[in-house]
């Protein structure tokens, strides 16, 4: 039994990084549809006025409500795939993956944060938000996610890639897909609106392949 339970926790460790990043790709990705729907990026103060809508504001918090989960689904994400490439993984790359990846939760939760702030604001109901709260807020909050955390997600994804194609666990579409999100997530996320959600979408291929991978390790074990 104890020659047996090495083999059979690393034919589960897969399937437990691919469920995981299946479950981060889709929080993620609504809650940065519902940041984007709730606080548009460049909206000036008299857009602002949209902001008192009861509709605007419930997908903001909609929105941060989900963050945390996506942010303890992709620590699980990370931690499951360290632990099935980690006996063999180059310690550079283990050293960036990991670092990049909790930095980019760390910033990711600060830029909700700043979202949160713009949301509990003081101003009287059916006021617009002061103009020095709302652009602060607003500013911040897409500086930390199109700026910082979208920049860190780059690293994440690269490193991974690069362990990925040395260790042969992922296909060459993946790995290529994995380059072209990194281009776009270093060059395009903080000019180009939407570009950020090629991110999550990298992420649900890569759990998605991750899944079924480990679905058929499993088959050939039985």
């Amino acid at each position: 039994m104890r020659e047996n339970a090495p083999g059979h926790s690393a034919l589960r460790t897969p399937r437990a990084a691919g469920l995981a990043g299946i479950v981060f790709a889709l929080l993620l990705a609504a809650a940065m549809v519902l940041v984007r729907l709730g606080v548009p990026e460049g909206a000036d103060t008299v857009t602002a006025r949209g902001f008192t809508d009861s509709g605007h504001r419930d997908a903001l918090r909609a929105a941060l409500a989900l963050v945390p989960f996506a942010g303890i689904f992709f620590l699980w994400f990370l931690g499951a795939i360290r632990a099935h490439v980690g006996a063999v993984e180059d310690k550079f790359l283990a050293t960036v993956f990991l670092g990049s990846g909790l930095v980019f939760t760390a910033t990711l939760f600060g830029a909700a944060a700043a979202a949160g702030a713009v949301l509990e604001v003081a101003h009287p109901p059916g006021v617009p938000p002061l103009p020095a709260a709302w652009d602060f807020g607003r500013h911040l909050a897409y500086t930390l996610m199109t700026g910082y955390a979208m920049r860190m997600a780059a690293v994440f994804v690269s490193s991974l890639s690069v362990m990925g194609h040395r260790l042969g666990v992922l296909p060459r579409p993946l790995t290529i897909a994995g380059f072209v999100t990194v281009l776009v997530l270093l060059f395009a996320s903080s000019n180009v609106p939407w570009a950020e959600l090629v991110f999550p979408a990298w992420s649900l291929l890569t759990g998605l392949h991750i899944l079924r991978a480990g679905r058929g390790r499993g088959r050939d074990a039985g």
